[in-house]
């Protein structure tokens, strides 16, 4: 094999090798933990490097193996699944430095930081799944690799909440099997092909094809967390602040938002789907989402949960831009794919760190948290801002294309009220908490005032203090610098050249 058949699997078994060896380590083995955490990590860095080169210079990168008679397992590289895999290679290196210093005496880290590389391993291949039934694969094994993790804790909420999200996503990945098999059956190898793959089929029932996707983007909005599936999203919120992180900007929601990506542009092709009027329905979906998630935000104290709804809203915006028919809406929805993900991961870190470090865990509790902690306040601020859409910071270039989209599409009556309220809306949520955090008094005694585990500094430990600062400078320069080569901007640019050819 040459490095164009290797090199997708080798990304693959970065993370799967080193979670594997985790298992077996004991718990008191930290040092050699934190070396294959951080070689893994390092190392599919490194890799996922040289394929962006190799992608953005068209070069191909594929591994195939059969499983059955007319059934391949494929890993594939294009243009959409590398900006995911770096997204979520990226963010997995940060977040597992986080992990690291989180959970650095707590009970079961080899189960926890095993079943975390699992997570990553799964959401990697369903990102480089180079078919639809290869999605499939590894869209379970995220399933069953994030349960773990979010009842990690034991504790009879973390129980509960993590059988809310089995029950959920398990009904969501039988809905997208039966799609996937159903569409098989009638229009044969489901090999993703920029374009779409149907509209070179002849002899389709429009109507078939109408069920069969509707049973495909309900699977996928499960984890995408589309009202009304969304239900498991804030119950998850009992997992430690690495999974819900991981949860929100890197695995399991933006795995169901980069599938629904996958189903319209390269299993239907968008230009095909919207001559089905399959869209308009999505499009619909993800406005009342958007409206919805911002309005729950607004009434949770809890600062996880607040977070957790503006996920719900947010994540909506990629399947928004996916809905509208155009280059530029295109663009706005994929590259908020990378967008999002820097801001909440940045807020979900910090969210954490309030909790571990000073106890607190809802809104009511942050007067003047951003004297005690100014840093771990300044990222939580870039995050609130960016995900309002006040420029420069990343979220502003998403809501600025996908606006520009409704405009070249003739959408804007609708479309643009949806943004304009949900910024509005996000506004009314996260800057009272900035209020409250800068200016009102803090009290005279924290719930917990201090610093967690070693290695600390004047806020906080270390590995917990640089992973959100590290995001937010990401997010802000993602906003600053969207012009340069090789950004999200960029790379979302070229995923439109190529799906409108």
């Amino acid at each position: 094999m040459n490095m164009s058949t290797w090199l997708p699997a080798l990304i693959v078994l970065s993370s799967l090798i080193p979670g594997v060896v985790i298992f077996f380590l004991k718990e008191e083995s930290h040092a050699l933990r934190t070396i294959f955490n951080l070689f893994g990590a390092v190392a599919k860095l490194v890799l996922v490097g040289i394929m962006i080169w190799g992608v953005f210079h068209e070069q191909i990168f594929e591994t195939r193996w059969t499983l059955a008679p007319g059934l391949d397992l494929v890993l594939h590289a294009d243009a959409l699944s590398v900006l995911f895999v770096t997204l979520s290679t990226v963010l997995w290196l940060v977040t597992t430095v986080y992990a690291i210093g989180y959970l650095e005496n707590a009970p079961h880290r080899s189960r926890f930081f095993g079943f975390f590389s699992l997570c990553v391993t799964a959401t990697v291949g369903l990102a480089l799944a180079g078919n639809l039934l290869t999605f499939v694969i590894f869209y379970e094994l995220l399933t069953l690799a994030t349960y773990p993790l979010v009842a990690h804790k034991g504790t009879p909420e973390a129980v509960r909440g993590a059988r809310i999200y089995l029950s959920y996503t398990v009904v969501g990945g039988v809905l997208l099997l039966v799609g996937a098999v159903w569409l098989r059956t009638v229009a044969g190898p489901l090999d993703f092909t920029e374009g779409g793959i149907l509209p070179d089929k002849e002899g389709l029932s429009a109507s078939t094809l109408s069920w069969i996707f509707l049973l495909l983007i309900a699977g996928l909005g499960v984890k995408a967390a589309l009202f009304p599936l969304h239900g498991w999203l804030p119950q998850a919120m009992v997992a430690p602040a690495p999974v819900s992180a991981l949860l929100h900007a890197v695995a399991v929601v933006k795995a169901g938002a980069f599938g629904i990506v996958r189903v319209v542009y390269d299993v239907y092709g968008v230009e095909f789907a919207a001559s089905l009027g399959l869209l308009t329905g999505l499009g619909v979906a993800a406005g009342i989402t958007i409206i919805y998630g911002s309005i729950k935000a607004l009434s949770q104290d809890h600062l996880k949960k607040r977070l957790a709804y503006s996920t719900v809203s947010q994540v909506s915006y990629i399947a928004l831009g996916t809905a509208i028919l155009g280059p530029l809406a295109t663009i706005g929805g994929v590259v908020h794919l990378v967008h999002q993900g820097l801001m909440k991961i940045t807020l979900f870190f910090t969210a954490g760190n309030y909790a571990e470090t000073l106890g607190i865990h809802r809104v009511s509790e942050m007067d003047g948290v951003g004297r005690r902690m100014p840093a771990t306040t300044m990222a939580f601020t870039i995050g609130a801002l960016g995900m309002i859409g006040i420029p420069p910071i990343a979220g502003f270039v998403s809501k600025w294309y996908l606006g520009l989209g409704a405009v070249e599409a003739g959408m804007a009556a609708w479309v643009l009220p949806v943004l304009i309220s949900s910024s509005l809306l996000n506004a009314a949520y996260f800057l009272p908490i900035l209020y409250r955090a800068w200016f009102k008094c803090p009290p005279q005694q924290w719930p917990v005032d201090h610093h967690p585990r070693t290695g600390g500094g004047i806020e906080t430990a270390a590995a917990l203090l640089w992973p959100p600062v590290v995001t937010a400078v990401l997010a802000l320069a993602a906003g600053l610098f969207a012009a340069a080569p090789y950004s999200p901007l960029e790379w979302a640019q070229l995923i439109a050249s190529r799906e409108y050819r």
